[in-house]
C-alpha cells in the first residue's frame, strides 16, 4: 500500500479526502488523516477500510515527524504558515509535499534542498492560487505555441453564495475564512499594469475603483483588485504583457458597501479594543462615530457615512443588527477586525441546505500574424452541500489529483514550484472536466487600447 499522509482535516480538505477514498481500491492508497481534532479526521474518514485518522499536533515535532516518516507523499492542509516546519521534515526524509497555499519566502529558500533529493514540492494547487494557474497558463501557452504575442492578462476569481442561496442584502456569504475576507486588500496598495501603465489603489479606495463582468446566465458580477498583480508576471511569462491584472469578484454593491466598514475603520486588526468582551454591537459601533449629545447612534453612522435613511447601504447595515444594544461581543481583547468578523459571522455563514459558487473569468488579449484579438475563459461551479461544496471541490480536488500524479511518476520536475507547466496542467485540468470544472471560452475582436489615443 502506498500512504498518504494528509495533515489537516478541515472544510476545504472535504472533496479531497473522498476524492482519495474513492481512488484507494484501484491506487493501492492508504491514506492518514490527521487533525488536532481526532472526531473531525474520524469524521472524514466515515470508518473507510483504506483511511486511518489519528490525533497530530503540529507542534509536537515527534508526532509530527513519526507520521512523516510513514508516508509516501504528505499533502498539508494547514495555514500557510505552517507549512514549512513539514517541508523541512519531508526533506530530511525524503517525502514530496502538496499544499494549495501561496510559496512564501520561507518555503522558496527550501528549492535547493529539494531539487538535491528529488523532491516535488507542489504548491498553490488549489483553486486562487490554483486553478488559476493552470487554466490561465494552458491559454496562454496556445497562444505562444501559435506565435502569439501577449497584450492582455486579467484574472478574476470569486468565492460567492450560489443564487438559489442568495438570501440577504449583500447577496454574499462566508464560503472561505471569514478573516482573510475582513482583511482583504490589507498590507499595501494594490498595484497593476494597464496599456503599460503602472497602477496604484490604496486600501482606502480599493472598493471603490471596481470592473463589471458579465458571465452568461448569472448575470453581472464586479471585482476589486488584488494587491499585487504583478507578481506572477514572470511566472506567466508575459514580462512584456501591456496590461496585467488579477482581481476578486462579488456581486455588483458589494464592494460599495464593504466600503462603509472601511471608512469607519471596523477593518482594522493592528489594535485592542478595551472590554471588548462586554461590549454590544451597538456600542462597537459607536466607538468609531464623534460624540454628540444629542443624536442617536443611528443618526451619526448615517451623517458619517453620507447616506440617508432610505438608501439600500442603511438597509444593508440594518440587516447585521448593527445597532443591537442587547448582542454582545464577547471576544476578550479583540481587535476591530475579529469584533466585525463576529457580527458577519451571525448573518453570513452557510446554513444546511445552502450551495456555495465558485466564478472564475479570465481575459486574454493577444496579436497573430498581424491581428488582435481576444478569448474569454469563464467557469462556474456550484456546491452539492455544506461539506461537499465548490471551494472544497475546487480546492481540494485539484490537490488529491496533483498527489496521484505525482505518486505515478507522471509528474517528474523536482523543486519547490507552482502548476504551470504542461505536465501538471494538463492532464488536472481534462480531469477537473469530468467533477463539473469546465471553462467555457468564447473568442472575439481584442476590446483593449487604442495605440491612437492616450486614455492610459
Amino acid at each position: 500500500m502506498r500512504t498518504i499522509l494528509i495533515i489537516g482535516a478541515g472544510r476545504s480538505a472535504s472533496s479531497l479526502i473522498q476524492y482519495l477514498l474513492n481512488k484507494s481500491e484501484e491506487e493501492n492508497l492508504h491514506l492518514i488523516i490527521g487533525d488536532l481534532s481526532l472526531e473531525l479526521a474520524q469524521k472524514k474518514t466515515n470508518n473507510h477500510p483504506n483511511a486511518t485518522p489519528i490525533s497530530l499536533d503540529i507542534f509536537d515535532e515527534n508526532q509530527r515527524k513519526e507520521a512523516i516518516q510513514k508516508a509516501n507523499i504528505v499533502i498539508s492542509m494547514l495555514p500557510a504558515h505552517l507549512h514549512v516546519e513539514v517541508a523541512k521534515d519531508c526533506i530530511s526524509y525524503k517525502k514530496h509535499l502538496v499544499t494549495a497555499s501561496y510559496v512564501s519566502d520561507a518555503m522558496q529558500a527550501l528549492d535547493a534542498a529539494a531539487k538535491e533529493n528529488n523532491l516535488i514540492f507542489m504548491n498553490e494547487i488549489g483553486l486562487d492560487p490554483g486553478v488559476d494557474h493552470m487554466s490561465a497558463m494552458k491559454v496562454i501557452d496556445e497562444i505562444k505555441d501559435k506565435g502569439g504575442k501577449m497584450l492582455l492578462f486579467e484574472s478574476f476569481c470569486g468565492g460567492l453564495v450560489a443564487p438559489e442561496s442568495d438570501n440577504n442584502l449583500w447577496n454574499y456569504k462566508f464560503t472561505w475564512a471569514p478573516r482573510n475576507v475582513v482583511l482583504a486588500g490589507q498590507g499595501g496598495a494594490a498595484k497593476f499594469i494597464q496599456e503599460g501603465a503602472y497602477k496604484y489603489i490604496p486600501y482606502c479606495n480599493l472598493f471603490r475603483r471596481t470592473e463589471f463582468l458579465e458571465v452568461e446566465d448569472y448575470g453581472r458580477f464586479e471585482a476589486y483588485s488584488n494587491r499585487d498583480s504583478l507578481k506572477y508576471r514572470s511566472v506567466y511569462g508575459l514580462d512584456e504583457v501591456l496590461t496585467l491584472y488579477r482581481g476578486t469578484i462579488r456581486k455588483v454593491g458589494f464592494s460599495k458597501a464593504w466600503n462603509m466598514f472601511v471608512q469607519l475603520g471596523m477593518t482594522d486588526d493592528s489594535y485592542i479594543m478595551e472590554d471588548s468582551e462586554n461590549m454590544s454591537y451597538r456600542q462597537f459601533v459607536n466607538s468609531f462615530l464623534p460624540y454628540h449629545p444629542t443624536d442617536s447612534v443611528e443618526i451619526k453612522t448615517r451623517f458619517i457615512l453620507k447616506i440617508d435613511q432610505d438608501d439600500s447601504m442603511w438597509d444593508k447595515l440594518l440587516e447585521l443588527d448593527l445597532f443591537s444594544r442587547e448582542k454582545k461581543v464577547g471576544l476578550i481583547n479583540a481587535t476591530p477586525a475579529q469584533i466585525l468578523e463576529k457580527i458577519l459571522s451571525d448573518s453570513w455563514t452557510l446554513q444546511p441546505k445552502d450551495k456555495d459558487m465558485i466564478v472564475m473569468y479570465h481575459k486574454f488579449g493577444y496579436e497573430l500574424n498581424g491581428k488582435k484579438e481576444q478569448i474569454d475563459s469563464k467557469m462556474v461551479c456550484i456546491g452539492e452541500d455544506q461539506t461537499y461544496t465548490a471551494m472544497s471541490k475546487t480546492v481540494g480536488l485539484p490537490v488529491a489529483m496533483a498527489t496521484l500524479l505525482i505518486l505515478n511518476g507522471k509528474i517528474t520536475t523536482p523543486g519547490v514550484q507552482l502548476p504551470i507547466r504542461k505536465e501538471v496542467y494538463l492532464p488536472i485540468l481534462k480531469e477537473l472536466e469530468q467533477y463539473a470544472v469546465v471553462f467555457k471560452e468564447q473568442h472575439m475582436p481584442y476590446l483593449g487600447y487604442n495605440p491612437d489615443k492616450d486614455f492610459n
